[in-house]
């Protein structure tokens, strides 16, 4: 998926709304006069067929949405069965959980390969102990149901923690492997949230990034 031609990477990334059977119809007409594919045009013509069509099952799937998942079984199961996987263990009334929360959003639109998931640590007591989570927010990353990465409160995010940007986010999640590969642009995603909210979060961080239970 990493070494898709850029041109078509470009059409697919787009949220699902945005993407319908007339971009790939102009895309591969286009790419039917492009001298670079050679010998292997059909072969690639074809590839790039079969990227739409993933794409699209992948996003009528659940893929693509930040889903809320109401008990820790039906986490686990689709923790199990999914290929990659980000669930973000939060609590509804700590703001800093809130502010993941937006990050998540808007990284899930376009990263249609991995499942982006959300649950409340009340709902989860028995993951919660297996997984030794202790301070909000936390952030796993599952590869094939094995945890591959962790990110506690606000950590190893930004130099300035309080206000780091969804790029930020992603290039971590990017590192574990979970993403695969960068889709957000320099001024995309969200970034800050004003003086008010960062003030906010400060006076919270004493209850936030400290043990929850």
């Amino acid at each position: 998926m990493s070494s898709i031609d850029p041109r078509v990477a470009a059409i697919i990334d787009r949220p699902s709304h945005n993407t319908d059977s007339d971009d790939e119809d102009a895309l591969i007409s286009a790419l039917e006069d492009d001298s670079s594919l050679d010998a292997f045009r059909e072969q690639r013509l074809q590839q790039l067929h079969s990227e739409f069509i993933r794409a699209k099952q992948m996003r009528a799937s659940d893929y693509g949405t930040y889903t809320e998942i109401k008990d820790e079984k039906t986490l686990m199961d689709l923790v199990k069965d999914t290929k990659l996987a980000v669930v973000h263990f939060g609590k509804a009334d700590f703001g800093r959980c809130g502010v993941m929360d937006r990050h998540l959003e808007a990284l899930a639109p376009t990263h249609f390969d991995t499942r982006f998931l959300h649950i409340d640590v009340n709902n989860a007591p028995f993951l919660v102990t297996k997984l030794k989570i202790q301070v909000l927010p936390c952030v796993l990353a599952f590869i094939d149901g094995v945890s591959v990465d962790r990110i506690v409160g606000f950590e190893g995010l930004s130099h300035n923690p309080d206000n780091f940007t969804t790029r930020e986010l992603e290039t971590r999640l990017l590192s574990s492997g979970v993403l695969v590969r960068a889709k957000v642009a320099d001024g995309g995603g969200v970034r800050g949230f004003g003086q008010a909210t960062r003030k906010q979060t400060k006076e919270e961080s004493d209850d936030d990034a400290d043990e929850w239970d």
